[in-house]
């Protein structure tokens, strides 16, 4: 007699058997373990991911605290950037004083006078040919950093617009609409970009060829970085209104081994009157200077003649 399960069911009607085979029991048999399975691994993911979420919170945490810990360095390294920005205009400024003082020595001695007298009698301005004014247009700021803009204040003392003191101003200022491109006055490189809202703010210095610096202050965005070189007639960057400034404008100044320079001669110099540089601007041995540049394009020449000759022999 095969194996059966009779289920009854009595009611008011009557009662009513239900025959349930083998195959059935088995089957309910195995979907009881599968669903007891099922439950005590539902059960176990969860417990993992319950650990998971612990595990990620104690994490969040420490990241947080990490995060918290980074800010305050960084705000502690911005802090000590800026008193370092700070520092270094002080002892810029105070190396200026000192470069001015030892400027005004020299004229009270007599050093600048005795220099200028005998300066046209050892350069001879008609005799510089125009491959050597090439080169030194090429290697000295000469022109203006910016193509618009008009002229809003002077090389020299003056009162200052926002602090009211009587100060010396080093360099001159165009007034000009903040996005306005600023080109390299001379071939060079970039020796500092110095990103600040105090003082001269966005600031940048070229060095050119022969101890002459050119800088920029106040600018608002900068195109180039650190050590790039540059060509004259780059853009190196825009102007703007950053640091201690009453509006737009560039503050541009020109120097010569740290001594500041006036820069309107050398905005004002160009090929068409190349020789009012050297009486305009004093305390420079431009004889020396020149010497130099015509030894140096004579140099170039004859290299350039030799390789011309060795282009002819080759060719015979």
């Amino acid at each position: 007699m095969k194996e059966s399960l009779v289920i009854s069911i009595s009611t008011i009607g009557g009662t009513r058997h239900f025959h349930v085979g083998k195959w059935y029991r088995h089957f309910w048999k195995g979907f009881s373990y599968f669903f007891v399975f099922g439950l005590l691994t539902l059960a176990g993911v969860i417990y993992y991911l319950s650990s998971e979420v612990d595990f990620a919170k104690l994490k969040q945490k420490e990241l947080e605290t990490e995060s918290l810990s980074l800010n305050e360095e960084v705000t502690s390294l911005k802090a000590l950037q800026e008193e370092l920005q700070n520092d270094v205009l002080e002892r810029e400024e105070k190396m200026q004083i000192v470069s001015d003082r030892l400027g005004d020595l020299e004229k009270v001695l007599g050093v600048d006078d005795s220099q200028q007298t005998a300066l046209e009698d050892r350069l001879d301005i008609a005799a510089i040919n125009s491959s050597v004014r090439v080169v030194m247009l090429n290697s000295i700021p000469n022109g203006r950093p910016v193509k618009v803009g008009r002229l809003s204040s002077e090389y020299g003392k003056r009162v200052h617009p926002i602090t009211g003191k009587v100060k010396f101003h080093r360099g001159q200022d165009f007034a000009v609409k903040k996005g306005t491109p600023i080109y390299a006055p001379a071939d060079g490189v970039v020796e500092v970009t110095r990103p600040s809202h105090k003082g001269s703010g966005n600031y940048m210095r070229l060095e050119h060829a022969f101890g002459f610096t050119s800088s920029y202050s106040h600018m608002s965005k900068f195109n180039l970085r650190m050590g790039d070189f540059v060509q004259k007639g780059d853009i190196i960057g825009y102007s703007g209104n950053t640091g201690l400034s009453s509006g737009p404008h560039l503050h541009y100044e020109v120097r010569f081994v740290g001594r500041s320079l006036n820069p309107k001669p050398f905005v004002e110099w160009g090929l068409n009157d190349f020789d009012t540089i050297f009486t305009k601007i004093e305390g420079i041995r431009w004889e020396s200077l020149v010497n130099n540049v015509e030894q140096r394009v004579s140099a170039q020449l004859q290299l350039s003649l030799q390789k011309d000759a060795q282009s002819v022999d080759k060719s015979k």
